[in-house]
């Protein structure tokens, strides 16, 4: 009965592109195709640009207060990476890194950007850090916030779990709760406070996207290697400029794989913000973006 009442009031049925971009786009958003995706993002103000790379299950929005104040001195680029936000799933399901650092190649090369400063959140950092191991002559500072890429040598969050799991995982496809999206976001928040009604649906309507629910299945499915002796010697070979900003009270990627990422990295310096959790840069802006502007500016 529990589980007809859950399946009932759960139950959502994709949200269309078109609706989507009536709430979430804006006189700034843009569409580019890239590998027959019509690739939603933002390029905003003027200056020496910056790219801002969102993590799993996020869109572009997540980084709307650093870019308020980025944009007053720096033209700042953002997009909603593929199975997320409005630009949706990948034809050949493939997410992988390589798969994302490549997109992200493709994506600067379309729109012609030569050299800037790089940061990425979670799974963006990943990708943010893998890009600058490969292209070390366009990165010209690399920002690395709560990113992914090393062990976090603790089980993986439940909404991963859940998504890798065969019968579950079908239902997530029609089942995607709203207050399972909030109870998520209260892993990723240290402050839950913070987690308005407004954050919450638009979290839950991005997921909804036609194509995005199957998408984090696909992508929660890979497998990154973590551990691979490869993708440590990547890391050490970055001789980019790096700042690493961590949540001390991150319980997806703890600080403890900051500190081992600051080792690893030749030029880098963490910060930690005490009060802040997986995603600082949204929880605490302000802070964060004190932060940034000392790293850029010096």
């Amino acid at each position: 009965m529990i589980l007809l009442v859950l399946i009932y009031n759960g139950s959502y049925a994709d949200v269309s592109v078109e609706d989507l971009k009536k709430a979430y786009a804006n006189e700034h958003s843009k569409f580019i195709e890239i590998n027959g995706m019509q690739v939603h993002y933002r390029d905003e103000g003027k200056g020496f640009p910056i790219v801002l790379v969102h993590g799993t299950a996020s869109s572009l929005h997540t980084w709307n207060d650093w870019t308020t104040a980025l944009t007053k001195d720096h033209r700042v680029i953002r997009m909603d990476l593929p199975a997320f936000g409005l630009t949706g799933p990948n034809k050949d399901a493939n997410y992988s890194i390589e798969a994302y650092t490549k997109f992200l190649q493709q994506f600067l090369s379309k729109i012609k950007l030569d050299k800037f400063y790089l940061a990425g959140n979670s799974l963006g950092g990943n990708i943010a850090w893998n890009y600058a191991a490969e292209y070390p002559e366009k990165v010209e500072k690399l920002i690395l916030v709560d990113a992914s890429g090393l062990p976090t040598n603790k089980p993986q969050p439940a909404i991963f779990k859940m998504a890798k799991t065969p019968v579950l995982n079908s239902l997530f496809l029609y089942v995607t709760p709203k207050f399972f999206i909030k109870k998520n976001m209260e892993q990723v928040y240290a402050d839950k406070t913070k987690i308005t009604d407004d954050l919450v649906t638009r979290y839950h309507k991005m997921a909804l996207r036609v194509g995005n629910r199957l998408a984090f299945i696909d992508r929660a499915k890979t497998d990154f290697n973590l551990g691979e002796k490869s993708n440590l010697e990547k890391l050490r070979s970055i001789q980019t400029p790096t700042l690493l900003i961590w949540g001390a009270k991150d319980t997806w990627i703890p600080l403890d794989n900051g500190k081992r990422m600051d080792r690893f990295l030749s030029n880098s310096k963490l910060v930690v913000l005490e009060n802040s959790g997986h995603v600082p840069m949204e929880e605490n802006p302000k802070e964060s973006f004190e932060v940034l502007s000392s790293f850029l500016n010096d």
